[in-house]
Protein backbone atom coordinates (compact mmCIF):
# COMPACT_ATOMS: atom_id res chain seq x y z
CA UNK A 1 0.00 0.00 0.00
CA UNK A 2 1.79 3.32 -0.75
CA UNK A 3 2.30 6.22 1.88
CA UNK A 4 0.91 9.37 1.35
CA UNK A 5 1.89 12.60 3.33
CA UNK A 6 0.23 13.88 6.25
CA UNK A 7 -2.53 15.77 6.00
CA UNK A 8 -2.92 18.87 8.28
CA UNK A 9 -5.69 22.21 8.50
CA UNK A 10 -5.42 24.08 11.54
CA UNK A 11 -8.38 24.43 14.05
CA UNK A 12 -9.79 21.47 11.53
CA UNK A 13 -11.86 19.15 13.79
CA UNK A 14 -11.69 15.63 12.88
CA UNK A 15 -14.05 12.61 13.82
CA UNK A 16 -11.86 9.58 13.94
CA UNK A 17 -12.93 6.08 14.14
CA UNK A 18 -10.43 2.65 14.59
CA UNK A 19 -11.49 -0.55 14.42
CA UNK A 20 -9.98 -3.85 16.52
CA UNK A 21 -8.41 -6.20 13.46
CA UNK A 22 -10.90 -8.14 11.65
CA UNK A 23 -13.63 -6.39 14.00
CA UNK A 24 -12.96 -8.81 16.62
CA UNK A 25 -14.17 -7.90 20.14
CA UNK A 26 -10.83 -7.28 21.24
CA UNK A 27 -11.63 -4.13 23.71
CA UNK A 28 -14.36 -6.32 25.70
CA UNK A 29 -12.59 -6.43 28.96
CA UNK A 30 -13.20 -3.23 30.83
CA UNK A 31 -9.17 -3.20 31.97
CA UNK A 32 -8.93 -2.89 28.22
CA UNK A 33 -11.09 0.07 27.30
CA UNK A 34 -9.60 2.30 30.60
CA UNK A 35 -6.20 1.23 29.15
CA UNK A 36 -7.26 2.95 25.99
CA UNK A 37 -8.65 6.18 27.86
CA UNK A 38 -5.53 6.32 30.13
CA UNK A 39 -3.28 6.02 26.94
CA UNK A 40 -5.46 8.63 25.50
CA UNK A 41 -4.43 11.01 28.17
CA UNK A 42 -0.95 10.34 28.07
CA UNK A 43 -1.16 11.28 24.24
CA UNK A 44 -2.78 15.08 25.89
CA UNK A 45 -0.12 15.19 28.17
CA UNK A 46 3.12 14.31 25.90
CA UNK A 47 1.61 15.92 22.76
CA UNK A 48 -1.17 18.92 23.75
CA UNK A 49 -3.78 16.70 21.73
CA UNK A 50 -6.93 18.68 21.79
CA UNK A 51 -9.91 16.40 22.81
CA UNK A 52 -13.46 17.22 22.14
CA UNK A 53 -15.24 13.86 22.73
CA UNK A 54 -14.66 10.23 22.78
CA UNK A 55 -16.26 6.74 22.97
CA UNK A 56 -14.34 3.23 23.08
CA UNK A 57 -16.15 0.29 22.90
CA UNK A 58 -15.69 -3.40 22.68
CA UNK A 59 -14.44 -3.15 19.41
CA UNK A 60 -13.62 0.09 17.71
CA UNK A 61 -13.81 3.33 19.19
CA UNK A 62 -14.49 7.20 18.21
CA UNK A 63 -12.27 10.05 18.64
CA UNK A 64 -13.43 14.12 18.03
CA UNK A 65 -10.23 16.08 18.24
CA UNK A 66 -9.08 19.09 16.98
CA UNK A 67 -5.95 20.07 14.88
CA UNK A 68 -3.35 22.27 16.71
CA UNK A 69 -0.47 24.06 15.77
CA UNK A 70 1.52 21.42 15.51
CA UNK A 71 0.73 18.99 12.49
CA UNK A 72 2.19 15.77 14.00
CA UNK A 73 -0.26 15.50 17.09
CA UNK A 74 -2.92 13.79 15.70
CA UNK A 75 -0.76 10.88 14.31
CA UNK A 76 1.71 10.73 16.92
CA UNK A 77 -1.29 10.49 19.73
CA UNK A 78 -3.32 7.55 17.51
CA UNK A 79 0.29 5.59 17.13
CA UNK A 80 0.59 6.07 20.83
CA UNK A 81 -2.56 4.71 22.13
CA UNK A 82 -2.81 2.06 19.05
CA UNK A 83 0.69 0.86 20.22
CA UNK A 84 0.52 0.46 23.82
CA UNK A 85 -2.68 -1.18 24.32
CA UNK A 86 -2.09 -3.33 21.24
CA UNK A 87 1.48 -4.31 23.20
CA UNK A 88 -0.21 -4.66 26.42
CA UNK A 89 -2.86 -6.73 25.40
CA UNK A 90 -0.85 -9.04 23.18
CA UNK A 91 1.54 -9.79 26.11
CA UNK A 92 -0.88 -10.35 28.79
CA UNK A 93 -2.83 -13.03 26.33
CA UNK A 94 0.32 -14.12 25.26
CA UNK A 95 -0.80 -13.20 21.74
CA UNK A 96 0.62 -12.17 18.39
CA UNK A 97 -0.96 -10.91 15.06
CA UNK A 98 -2.46 -7.01 14.52
CA UNK A 99 -4.63 -5.57 17.34
CA UNK A 100 -5.92 -2.81 15.08
CA UNK A 101 -7.01 -2.33 11.54
CA UNK A 102 -3.85 -0.40 9.73
CA UNK A 103 -6.24 2.47 9.27
CA UNK A 104 -8.50 4.82 10.92
CA UNK A 105 -11.15 6.62 9.09
CA UNK A 106 -11.12 10.70 10.15
CA UNK A 107 -13.77 12.97 8.71
CA UNK A 108 -14.03 16.26 8.62
CA UNK A 109 -16.69 18.11 10.98
CA UNK A 110 -17.93 21.52 10.93
CA UNK A 111 -17.81 23.58 13.80
CA UNK A 112 -21.62 24.66 15.30
CA UNK A 113 -24.46 22.57 14.44
CA UNK A 114 -22.57 19.81 12.55
CA UNK A 115 -20.38 19.22 15.65
CA UNK A 116 -23.25 19.16 17.85
CA UNK A 117 -24.54 15.78 15.70
CA UNK A 118 -21.19 14.57 15.61
CA UNK A 119 -20.68 14.44 19.44
CA UNK A 120 -24.55 13.12 19.93
CA UNK A 121 -23.31 10.11 17.34
CA UNK A 122 -20.34 9.22 19.06
CA UNK A 123 -22.14 9.00 22.05
CA UNK A 124 -25.29 7.22 21.65
CA UNK A 125 -23.26 4.53 20.18
CA UNK A 126 -24.03 1.79 22.66
CA UNK A 127 -27.56 3.08 22.99
CA UNK A 128 -27.39 1.97 18.79
CA UNK A 129 -25.85 -1.40 19.60
CA UNK A 130 -28.44 -1.61 22.55
CA UNK A 131 -26.01 -2.12 25.42
CA UNK A 132 -27.45 0.68 27.52
CA UNK A 133 -30.64 2.60 26.99
CA UNK A 134 -29.01 6.16 27.90
CA UNK A 135 -25.08 7.66 27.58
CA UNK A 136 -25.26 8.56 30.57
CA UNK A 137 -24.73 4.11 31.32
CA UNK A 138 -21.99 4.21 29.64
CA UNK A 139 -19.08 5.56 31.21
CA UNK A 140 -16.42 5.03 28.99
CA UNK A 141 -17.53 8.10 26.55
CA UNK A 142 -17.59 11.91 26.97
CA UNK A 143 -21.36 11.96 28.04
CA UNK A 144 -19.91 11.77 31.65
CA UNK A 145 -17.50 14.13 31.61
CA UNK A 146 -19.10 16.87 29.74
CA UNK A 147 -22.26 16.45 32.67
CA UNK A 148 -19.83 16.10 35.45
CA UNK A 149 -16.27 17.55 34.66
CA UNK A 150 -13.14 15.99 36.27
CA UNK A 151 -10.52 17.78 38.74
CA UNK A 152 -7.80 15.47 37.44
CA UNK A 153 -7.05 13.60 34.52
CA UNK A 154 -9.72 15.77 32.48
CA UNK A 155 -10.06 14.45 28.74
CA UNK A 156 -12.51 16.80 27.19
CA UNK A 157 -11.07 20.04 25.90
CA UNK A 158 -14.45 22.19 27.89
CA UNK A 159 -12.95 25.70 26.80
CA UNK A 160 -12.24 24.88 23.34
CA UNK A 161 -15.54 22.72 22.94
CA UNK A 162 -17.56 25.20 23.93
CA UNK A 163 -15.45 28.11 22.20
CA UNK A 164 -16.83 26.16 18.67
CA UNK A 165 -20.36 25.86 20.16
CA UNK A 166 -20.36 29.27 20.90
CA UNK A 167 -21.02 28.32 24.74
CA UNK A 168 -19.94 30.52 27.00
CA UNK A 169 -20.56 28.81 30.21
CA UNK A 170 -19.75 25.25 31.29
CA UNK A 171 -23.56 24.38 33.00
CA UNK A 172 -25.11 25.97 29.33
CA UNK A 173 -22.86 23.30 27.78
CA UNK A 174 -24.04 20.69 30.42
CA UNK A 175 -27.51 21.64 29.93
CA UNK A 176 -27.33 22.57 26.16
CA UNK A 177 -25.83 19.02 25.75
CA UNK A 178 -28.05 17.00 27.99
CA UNK A 179 -30.89 18.52 25.91
CA UNK A 180 -29.41 17.63 22.63
CA UNK A 181 -29.12 14.04 23.92
CA UNK A 182 -32.55 13.82 24.88
CA UNK A 183 -34.30 14.95 21.57
CA UNK A 184 -32.33 12.17 19.94
CA UNK A 185 -33.26 9.58 22.01
CA UNK A 186 -36.85 11.13 21.50
CA UNK A 187 -36.77 11.69 17.78
CA UNK A 188 -34.04 10.80 15.67
CA UNK A 189 -33.76 6.77 17.18
CA UNK A 190 -31.18 4.79 17.26
CA UNK A 191 -30.27 4.24 13.85
CA UNK A 192 -26.86 4.43 12.04
CA UNK A 193 -25.63 7.64 10.32
CA UNK A 194 -22.94 6.20 7.96
CA UNK A 195 -21.93 10.49 7.07
CA UNK A 196 -20.05 10.19 10.14
CA UNK A 197 -17.69 7.18 9.50
CA UNK A 198 -17.71 6.77 5.58
CA UNK A 199 -17.10 10.13 4.41
CA UNK A 200 -14.15 12.60 3.90
CA UNK A 201 -16.34 15.86 5.15
CA UNK A 202 -19.51 16.80 6.59
CA UNK A 203 -21.01 20.55 7.00
CA UNK A 204 -22.58 23.57 4.77
CA UNK A 205 -21.53 23.55 1.24
CA UNK A 206 -19.29 25.96 1.51
CA UNK A 207 -17.42 24.25 4.64
CA UNK A 208 -16.98 20.90 2.71
CA UNK A 209 -16.18 22.64 -0.85
CA UNK A 210 -13.34 24.53 1.05
CA UNK A 211 -12.43 21.03 2.47
CA UNK A 212 -12.33 19.33 -0.84
CA UNK A 213 -9.77 22.60 -2.21
CA UNK A 214 -7.53 21.96 1.30
CA UNK A 215 -7.26 18.38 -0.11
CA UNK A 216 -6.15 19.38 -3.31
CA UNK A 217 -5.10 16.36 -5.59
CA UNK A 218 -6.00 13.65 -3.11
CA UNK A 219 -9.87 15.15 -3.36
CA UNK A 220 -10.03 14.84 -7.15
CA UNK A 221 -13.21 13.11 -7.97
CA UNK A 222 -15.00 13.02 -4.54
CA UNK A 223 -18.31 14.44 -4.93
CA UNK A 224 -19.70 17.37 -2.86
CA UNK A 225 -23.07 16.45 -2.36
CA UNK A 226 -26.24 17.17 -0.07
CA UNK A 227 -27.23 14.51 2.44
CA UNK A 228 -31.19 13.41 1.67
CA UNK A 229 -33.63 14.36 3.70
CA UNK A 230 -31.20 17.32 5.13
CA UNK A 231 -31.44 20.62 3.62
CA UNK A 232 -28.26 22.65 3.57
CA UNK A 233 -26.15 19.59 5.16
CA UNK A 234 -23.60 18.36 2.58
CA UNK A 235 -21.00 15.90 2.68
CA UNK A 236 -17.71 15.13 0.43
CA UNK A 237 -18.40 11.33 -0.51
CA UNK A 238 -16.22 8.64 -1.08
CA UNK A 239 -16.82 5.51 -3.15
CA UNK A 240 -19.44 2.93 -2.38
CA UNK A 241 -17.88 0.30 -0.23
CA UNK A 242 -18.69 -1.33 2.42
CA UNK A 243 -18.67 -0.61 6.24
CA UNK A 244 -15.67 -2.44 7.46
CA UNK A 245 -13.20 -2.63 4.43
CA UNK A 246 -12.90 1.69 5.93
CA UNK A 247 -10.61 -0.38 8.61
CA UNK A 248 -8.15 -2.51 7.03
CA UNK A 249 -5.08 -2.53 9.88
CA UNK A 250 -3.53 -1.24 12.80
CA UNK A 251 -1.93 1.43 12.43
CA UNK A 252 -3.48 5.25 11.77
CA UNK A 253 -3.97 6.21 8.46
CA UNK A 254 -6.88 6.32 5.89
CA UNK A 255 -7.50 4.93 2.65
CA UNK A 256 -4.96 7.02 -0.03
CA UNK A 257 -7.93 5.50 -2.91
CA UNK A 258 -11.16 7.39 -1.24
CA UNK A 259 -10.17 9.46 1.75
CA UNK A 260 -7.27 11.68 3.31
CA UNK A 261 -4.91 10.19 6.03
CA UNK A 262 -2.13 9.95 8.40
CA UNK A 263 0.29 7.41 7.82
CA UNK A 264 1.60 6.12 11.36
CA UNK A 265 2.63 3.11 10.37
CA UNK A 266 6.11 3.20 10.28
CA UNK A 267 6.76 3.84 14.12
CA UNK A 268 3.77 1.42 15.50
CA UNK A 269 5.04 -1.92 16.17
CA UNK A 270 2.66 -4.77 14.68
CA UNK A 271 1.20 -6.73 17.98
Amino acid sequence: MPRANRHYIPGQVWHITHRCHKREFLLRFVRDRRRWLQWLFEGKKRFGTCILNYAVTSNHIHLLVRDGQEREVIPQTIQLIAGRTGQEYNQRKNRKGAFWEDRYHATAVEAGPHLVQCMVYIDMNMVRAGVVTHPSEWPLSGYSEIQNPRERYALIDHENLMGLLGIGRMEELKESYRGWVEESLAVQGRGRQPRWTESIAVGSEGFVEHTKAALGIKAIGREVIEIIGEEGVYKLREPETPYSLNFSGQNGHLRLQNTYFWDTSDSISRS
